[in-house]
């Protein structure tokens, strides 16, 4: 047991347009989105898969789900819950908040600290920018 090595590599975000996501996580973090597959025979136009590798933390992967529904962010009885997110170091916290509106994210109705910004990606998961 001493031998062994465990490792998170990557993350997978399901959303009902994989590669619209990857591409506003490209944006967001200035990383080059490194594989997409189009749909899968059948499926629609939004189906697909796409890739962000990030040489200094995991790799973001976008995969479709045709069930989708987006998280409420706070939670609330009976509503689809956010289980996870993505925390994301600045040294701006005003600057990159434009950065992430610009890049195609909305700001959260709610926010709970003064030094973190809760945000919206396109598809509706909450991800929080912190100084």
């Amino acid at each position: 047991m001493d031998e062994l090595t465990i490792a998170v590599t990557s993350i997978t975000i399901t959303t009902p347009d994989p590669r619209g996501l990857a591409a506003f996580y490209s944006r967001l973090l200035r990383l080059p989105v490194t594989t997409e597959d189009g749909p899968r025979p059948g499926n629609p136009p939004t189906d697909g898969w796409a890739q962000i590798r990030n040489a200094t933390g995991p790799t973001l992967n976008f995969e479709y789900e045709a069930e989708w529904a987006a998280p409420e962010w706070p939670s609330r009885a009976g509503a689809q819950h956010a289980t996870q997110h993505l925390d994301i170091h600045v040294n701006d916290l005003a600057a990159a908040v434009e950065h992430a509106l610009t890049a195609g994210a909305t700001l959260a109705d709610f926010q709970p600290q003064d030094d973190v910004r809760v945000l919206h990606d396109p598809s509706g998961h909450p991800f929080c920018l912190f100084t």
